[in-house]
């Protein structure tokens, strides 16, 4: 087919699924905004809305992950690559295309034996089909792989011929090898998940993909189980009612940028602050904490608050490379600030109170927030204070940010007080943000609103995906006996608690580092969390600990992806902040070590 041909086809697909998604996104928060209406004011719970809005939340996820693969944002580990010489960057593009391609036609047959084995089994609530709700994952399956296929029919031939040609290499290898890696027992696994999981990440396959590739890779090869538990892993891991906040709280995040609530909070505190030497450094630290605290996403809050202040700080004679340093930092300082996306998901795999988690969140990350601020006094030599705002000024932004400060509170309070589930709480936010942007701030662009509805299914598609095959990936662990392993190594480190405490503050910086937050947490929270339990060890506290640690590791350089996300936000080449980030480093590991060493930092207010 022609370049032309290949583009009206995937353009074709586009439409026929951004639109439903957008629309799924807007019928899950009405269906769960009726739920809490129903329940709290008019004390009539309906009985159907959590099991419809488990239906639809599955065909979100499976048709978000294909609007990811359509606009190339699955997350993937491209650092290694771009170092790479233009050839070989483009066998490596191939083999980031054939590895997907690969694993979604492997499953293919399985998911659709899966749904069909789903038609007698009916809803308990509606009495429907389970079918309506398993269909997504077969449909999803084949969008996908027609997608894979219409971009490697656009790639070089060769390319693809060579990387076809080096996964056929390694599958006749590991058949040949079967006896031999039976034989070693889990010694096996080191083959799989380590060496075959992070050689397809480091060269550019897609995080989800690569999880799901070598989970396949291991069960056929060493062991009898069929692939149709893969699939119901991944649904099962896709499915948590608890996961339904994802998409919602990250529309939240981009409603807060829309509405003007962002920019209303950082313009008083730069009119607090922006006198003081180094102020705006505090002021970007204090708009991090405060927007995180409403958006959940940190590229959203990188989003929302560097435009806005980097500009003055240039002109103030900051350094660039200092501001994406500072930038890059804040947003590992914020991970534990609730209702961040990752608190939610380390709730839904190792069962941990969200509300507990949302309670425990804020010391901790206030605790990283002052090292933060401690190191950025000491750098601000350069900086021109601005002149001290007039008190009548200083009330006037603090007037017109009251209803975006508010917001933070309006979300822990219906939390803690039993208003709203953790998963239904992002209805309220998403309606306090609407009202407030059409009669406080006066500031709605309705055109807006359907990129915005997409670009949430987008990144909720591929965070989702990732869980879904991590589950898959932390169950053939569990089945190998790995996690009764790894139990008994970490249980026996040195140091009791403490030292159990600091071999998981390692091992997470190189997780976060390389696998981002969220497909760590779900791979290996459900293996820690009961190790911390048995050692002794506060499970909010561990969560504390461990979030906290993968934060460093995701926005830490060169590995981190975070820190490529904070430099292109900032518009600011990498390399200009490479040289001035470690001192922030190091303050945030400091920080780091002191709430891991005080529990009550993480537990004082639960």
């Amino acid at each position: 087919m022609t370049t032309g041909v290949l583009h009206t086809v995937e353009t074709l697909i586009r439409r026929l699924v951004e639109w439903p998604t957008a629309v799924l996104v807007v019928v899950e928060m009405v269906v769960l905004g009726t739920g809490v209406f129903s329940r709290f004011v008019l004390h009539s719970p309906v009985t159907w809305s959590d099991e419809l809005a488990s239906i639809l939340f599955l065909w979100l996820a499976m048709l978000g992950a294909v609007i990811a693969l359509l606009r190339g944002e699955h997350m993937r580990l491209t650092a290694v690559m771009s170092r790479l010489s233009p050839h070989w960057r483009a066998r490596a593009d191939a083999l980031a295309l054939c590895v997907p391609a690969l694993f979604l036609i492997v499953l293919l047959p399985w998911a659709r034996d899966y749904a069909a084995d789903e038609w007698d089994i009916e809803t308990p609530a509606l009495g429907w089909s389970n079918l309506v709700r398993a269909a997504a994952i077969p449909t999803g399956i084949l969008l996908m792989l027609v997608i894979s296929a219409l971009r490697l029919a656009r790639l070089e031939w060769r390319n693809v011929a060579a990387a076809v040609a080096a996964i056929l290499l390694v599958a006749i290898a590991l058949r040949l090898g079967a006896p031999w890696l039976k034989a070693i027992g889990n010694w096996n696994l080191v083959i799989f998940f380590v060496a075959l999981l992070f050689a397809g990440v480091l060269l550019g396959v897609p995080i989800g993909f690569a999880f799901g590739t070598a989970t396949l890779a291991f069960l056929a090869t060493v062991t009898r189980v069929p692939l149709t538990l893969v699939i119901s892993r991944m649904d099962e891991g896709m499915s948590s009612l608890v996961l339904l906040a994802v998409p919602l709280f990250v529309f939240l995040g981009l409603l807060i940028e829309m509405t003007g609530m962002a920019r209303a909070m950082v313009a008083f505190l730069a009119s607090l602050l922006g006198h003081v030497r180094g102020g705006l450094s505090y002021v970007l630290l204090g708009a991090m904490y405060l927007v995180s605290g409403i958006s959940g996403s940190k590229a959203a809050d990188m989003a929302a608050v560097a435009p806005v202040l980097f500009p003055e700080m240039k002109a103030r004679g900051a350094n660039e490379g200092e501001l994406v340093a500072l930038l890059s930092a804040s947003g590992a300082m914020t991970e534990t600030i609730p209702p961040s996306l990752v608190l939610i998901t380390i709730g839904s795999v190792t069962g941990v109170s969200i509300a507990a988690l949302f309670t425990g969140g804020l010391l901790p990350g206030l605790v990283l927030a002052l090292a933060l601020a401690a190191v950025a006094r000491w750098r601000a030599g350069a900086d021109i204070p601005g002149e001290k705002a007039p008190r009548a000024e200083i009330l006037r932004r603090l007037a017109y940010a009251m209803p975006a400060l508010l917001l933070p509170f309006v979300i822990r309070t219906a939390v803690v007080r039993g208003v709203a589930t953790a998963t239904e709480v992002s209805t309220i936010g998403v309606v306090y943000s609407v009202l407030a942007g059409l009669f406080f701030y006066r500031q709605f662009p309705w055109r807006r609103l359907y990129p915005m509805l997409v670009e949430t299914a987008c990144l909720s598609g591929a965070i989702l995906f990732i869980i879904g095959t991590a589950t898959g990936m932390a169950w053939a662990l569990t089945q190998s006996g790995f996690s009764r392993q790894l139990a008994g190594a970490m249980a026996s480190v040195p140091g009791g608690s403490f030292g159990f405490l600091l071999i998981s503050i390692v091992a997470f910086i190189i997780l976060g580092s390389v696998l981002e937050g969220i497909p760590a947490i779900v791979l290996f929270g459900p293996l820690l969390f009961p190790i911390a339990r048995a050692v002794g060890v506060n499970e909010v506290h561990y969560a504390m600990v461990v979030i906290l640690a993968m934060g460093i590791g995701l926005f830490a350089p060169p590995m981190g992806v975070g820190y490529y996300a904070a430099c292109a936000i900032g518009r600011v080449s990498p390399d200009a902040g490479m040289q001035r980030i470690w001192p922030y480093m190091a303050a945030l590991l400091l920080g780091l070590l002191v709430v891991a060493a005080i529990p009550w930092i993480s537990t004082g207010f639960l």
